[in-house]
C-alpha cells in the first residue's frame, strides 16, 4: 500500500516551508542561512513563507531584502498581531508545495530533520510529525506543565494530541487541502493536525535552545492557548456539571433528611448562621465556576457566528497574486 501511495509524490516536487514571525529582527538572517542549504538539495523547486504578524521591529524589512536576493523567499505581511495559529493558517493558506512544513524561526526544531521527513512522505506517509525525545532545553516548569496538558487532553479531548509534538512536521498537500475546510475562528492548531488524521510517522529530536532573540510564549499566552486546546476539543467540561449537579444535589439530600432526623428524634436544633453562610458561598462559588465554563464556550460561539475574516493581509512579497482579505 505505501509503495503504491509513494508512485503517486510528483517528481521533482515543490516543498513549502512556513514560518509564522513577530519580532523576528535578531534571528531572521541566522534563520535563512541555516534552512536554505538544507532544503536546496531536496528539490529546486522550494518557497520560505514567511508570515510578519504585525513586527514591530525590522522583521518585514529584512523579509525584503531576502526576497530581492532569493525570490524563493516570500513574505505575507499581516494588517496587525492575530497571534501565531492565525498567521500559521495564513501561510498554510498560500502554501502551494506538494509537501508543507510548518517551521519556527527561532530554530528550536533542527531543520537538519527536513530531508528525513521528506524521504518518508516520499513512501507514502502523508504525515511526518517531529518529536521530542528530549526537552532539556526547556525549563522544569515548562516541561511539567506540557506534560500535564498533554495528559488532560488524552483525558478530556476529542483527539488524541501526540505528546511532545509541536507544529513541526511535514504534510502532503492533500492534507493541507482538507486542513483549509476548517473554517473555525479559534483555532488551536496541534488540535485540528490531530483531528485531520491520514497516514502518519514521526522521528525523533532532541530540542536545542533558541539561538537568538526572546520568546514570545510566557505564562499568560500558554494558558490560553492551553484553555483553547481544552474548550475546542472537549464538551466534557460542561458535562462534568452535570454529574456535579446530581452528586451536590445528592449530598444535600442527604445532610437534609440527617439534619431533620437529629432535629426530630434528638431534638438538636438545626446548624445556624455560620454553617448557613458556609453552604451559601460553597455553592455561590460552584454556580460562579460553572457559569464561567458555560461562557468560555458561549464566547466561542460569539466568535463564530460574527464570520470575520481569519486574518487580513496588507501586503505580500514575492507572490504572484495578492489578496487584502482571506478568510
Amino acid at each position: 500500500m505505501q509503495r503504491e501511495s509513494a508512485r503517486l509524490r510528483p517528481e521533482p516536487f515543490r516543498l513549502s516551508v512556513v514560518t509564522p514571525m513577530y519580532n523576528e529582527e535578531a534571528v531572521c538572517d541566522i534563520f535563512f542561512r541555516r534552512l536554505i542549504p538544507i532544503v536546496e538539495p531536496l528539490t529546486d523547486d522550494y518557497e520560505i513563507v514567511c508570515i510578519n504578524d504585525g513586527s514591530t521591529d525590522r522583521t518585514l524589512e529584512l523579509l525584503r531584502r531576502a526576497n530581492a536576493v532569493n525570490p524563493r523567499i516570500k513574505a505575507i505581511d499581516l494588517s496587525r498581531n492575530f497571534g501565531k495559529e492565525l498567521a500559521l493558517t495564513a501561510g498554510l493558506n498560500h502554501a502551494s508545495g506538494d509537501a508543507v512544513i510548518p517551521f519556527d524561526a527561532d530554530l528550536q526544531d533542527p531543520p537538519e530533520l527536513i530531508p528525513e521527513m521528506v524521504a518518508l512522505w516520499k513512501q507514502g506517509y502523508d504525515v511526518v510529525l517531529a518529536v521530542r525525545s528530549d526537552r532539556s532545553s526547556d525549563s522544569s516548569m515548562k516541561r511539567m506543565t506540557a506534560s500535564l496538558f498533554y495528559g488532560l487532553m488524552d483525558r478530556l479531548g476529542d483527539v488524541s494530541l501526540p505528546a511532545n509534538a509541536g507544529d513541526f512536521r511535514l504534510m502532503d498537500q492533500q492534507v493541507v487541502q482538507a486542513l483549509r475546510r476548517l473554517p473555525e475562528r479559534t483555532r488551536f492548531m496541534k488540535g485540528l493536525f490531530a483531528w485531520l488524521g491520514f497516514r502518519q510517522t514521526s522521528v525523533s529530536y532532541r530540542r536545542p535552545q533558541r539561538v537568538a532573540g526572546e520568546t514570545k510564549w510566557k505564562a499568560w499566552p500558554l494558558w490560553n492557548l492551553a484553555l483553547e486546546g481544552v474548550f475546542s476539543f472537549s464538551t466534557l467540561p460542561l458535562r462534568m456539571w452535570t454529574y456535579a449537579g446530581i452528586l451536590v444535589a445528592g449530598a444535600a439530600a442527604t445532610y437534609l433528611t440527617v439534619t431533620v432526623a437529629k432535629t426530630i428524634i434528638l431534638g438538636i436544633d438545626v446548624p445556624g448562621y455560620a454553617s448557613l453562610l458556609s453552604v451559601i458561598l460553597f455553592f455561590s462559588g460552584l454556580n460562579m465556576i460553572g457559569l464561567g465554563i458555560i461562557g468560555e464556550y458561549l464566547g466561542r460561539v460569539f466568535l463564530e457566528v460574527k464570520q470575520r475574516p481569519l486574518y487580513l493581509v496588507r501586503e505580500t512579497v514575492g507572490f504572484h497574486t495578492s489578496d487584502t482579505t482571506t478568510e
